[in-house]
């Protein structure tokens, strides 16, 4: 039977001496708790576990595209399409979202991600050239107007050559590189960072209705599977970001169930990125039906996420964020950082 480790994290002053630090981070633990499908969940102190069990949790994480992974981290999203779920449209022209992205810049942003494709629930394809002339003046402007880190949120190899020749950092892709067969061995040549995220069938059909035997223990399955079979393609495990991907392919339990128990990605020992802004659950849960009202339920989802120890969080309120990350910290260390 095989066991799956989840650090019981904790943030705060009280650290005792024999706690382990999280990944590097922010966030601590002195105990476990031990998953597996066919047992039920049980807790265990981490000094009864062996270093080599330890060793994905407590490692320091490397740097993704210039950021350390010792504080948390907001992407903030830019979606320069006439479609996507929330902000389909405010965006759409390219000087528009430049404009924008510079202001999530000004406003303390560590990484803006940059989309020509929606992937909101029954959403098409958009061809490569369609695509490729959404992103790049955007990330070309940006770039000119000193934007910090910037990703590429797409699934696709040439559009990914034509956002790294404009000045992308990093590639964020929704099929977990599985959807074009060349993008792999292109950021395995170019040495770029890539988030491998988890999603059941492709946007157009993953809502309809999905199913898991085990959807926590699922997901974490496919990213393993995923962060080795791309590991063999030559990207370095070092490069390389977790999404267990909320709202895709999955129903409003389904997400539940994978928030509640988020600190269990750690043990794929690599940084962990939420994206659950705006998505439906949080509408429902918190009863507003526009997305731009979303906000509150937004950062609140946030902020639970980081008692996760979760490194990267991509939002687009993205100064309400940051303001509640400033005030998150401050409260939870009992002093300013």
């Amino acid at each position: 039977m095989k066991n799956y480790l989840r650090p019981l994290v904790q943030v705060g002053p009280a650290k005792p001496d024999t706690a382990l630090t999280l990944a590097g981070g922010w966030g601590w633990f002195t105990h476990v708790e031990v998953l597996a499908r066919d047992a039920a969940p049980r807790v265990v102190a981490a000094n009864e576990l062996d270093e080599v069990a330890l060793a994905p949790f407590t490692a320091a994480r490397s740097s993704i595209a210039g950021l350390q992974m010792d504080r948390p981290r907001v992407m903030g999203i830019l979606n320069a399409t006439p479609d996507s779920f929330s902000d389909g449209g405010l965006h759409a022209d390219a000087q528009v979202a430049v404009k924008a992205g510079l202001a999530m810049q000004v406003a303390g942003v560590d990484m803006i991600d940059v989309g020509g494709e929606s992937t909101r629930p029954g959403s098409d394809t958009v061809a490569p050239d369609e695509e490729i002339a959404r992103v790049v003046p955007v990330i070309e402007g940006l770039r000119a107007g000193g934007a910090g880190a910037i990703s590429i949120d797409t699934r696709k190899a040439p559009v990914t050559e034509a956002a790294v020749a404009a000045g992308a950092d990093l590639v964020n892709d929704v099929a977990a590189l599985t959807f074009d067969p060349a993008l792999a061995p292109f950021c395995a040549a170019q040495n770029l960072p890539v988030c491998v995220m988890h999603a059941q069938g492709d946007p157009a059909t993953m809502q309809r209705d999905p199913r898991y035997d085990n959807v926590l223990l699922d997901v974490y399955d496919y990213l393993a599977e995923r962060l080795t079979a791309l590991e063999a393609q030559g990207i370095a495990r070092k490069n390389m970001v977790v999404d267990p991907g909320i709202g895709f392919g999955k129903t409003l339990e389904h997400n539940l169930a994978l928030l509640g128990r988020l600190s269990l990605f750690h043990g794929l020992g690599v940084p962990v990125l939420l994206g659950a802004s705006r998505k439906r659950f949080i509408g429902t849960i918190g009863g507003a039906e526009a997305g731009s009202g979303r906000a509150p339920g937004s950062i609140g989802v946030a902020l639970a996420a980081l008692n996760h120890g979760v490194q990267f969080l991509r939002v687009h309120d993205v100064s309400e964020t940051i303001q509640a990350i400033a005030l998150w910290r401050a409260a939870m260390a009992g002093k300013q950082i």
